[in-house]
């Protein structure tokens, strides 16, 4: 099915990039070579902290390169998420949260894993959604300044959250998937 032919390191930077050489056979039996570059940053975690009490959402608003580049949007709307750097998905995003949000928790639950860009990227992200209240906020957040990080937590209504997919202010995929999924999950509780 997968012959590789070569592969060569393009830049080992702030992560990995590499060209690909190989042959892919296809469903006819025929073998097609094929060139690809893949991007390897490591595998990351978010969550989305939801308050039952208030019925809010605790996200982030920061500035992402890529985002400004490819439409000028000078801060992204988005649940705190993190690379795993060889922790546990578990403790690393309990740590982020701590870490973006001043937040911590004690309800955490693992809800799925996927592939954010599995066209050209390596990472998959551990999905979690966690529950919070005011009590649980034990430190200031904001991100880490020596990594560039200025984090702006907000706590959003989620019905607000849900209509800020729609009139686009939220962009990010992760963060749609989250809240579609606490929606879905409140529904089917009602139901």
């Amino acid at each position: 099915m997968f012959r590789p032919i070569s592969s060569e390191v393009l830049s080992d930077n702030w992560g990995i990039l590499t060209k690909y050489e190989f042959e892919l056979r296809r469903r006819n039996g025929e073998w097609q070579r094929q060139t690809r570059e893949t991007y390897d940053r490591g595998n990351g975690a978010t969550c989305l902290l939801f308050n039952p009490e208030t019925i809010c959402v605790l996200l982030t608003r920061q500035f992402r390169l890529p985002v400004f580049l490819n439409g000028g949007i000078e801060a992204l709307i988005e649940a705190p998420a993190g690379l795993l750097e060889g922790s546990d998905a578990d403790g690393r995003m309990r740590a982020e949260l701590l870490e973006e949000t001043g937040f911590q928790t004690s309800t955490l639950t693992h809800l799925f894993d996927v592939y954010m860009s599995p066209g050209s990227v390596t990472e998959y992200l551990s999905f979690f959604k966690g529950v919070y209240s005011a009590s649980d906020k034990v430190a200031n957040g904001g991100g880490k300044s020596d990594e560039g990080e200025d984090i702006e937590v907000l706590e959003v209504p989620l019905s607000e959250a849900m209509k800020m997919i729609e009139s686009g202010d939220i962009r990010d995929a992760k963060t749609i998937i989250l809240l579609q999924h606490l929606m879905i999950e409140i529904l089917q509780k009602k139901s």
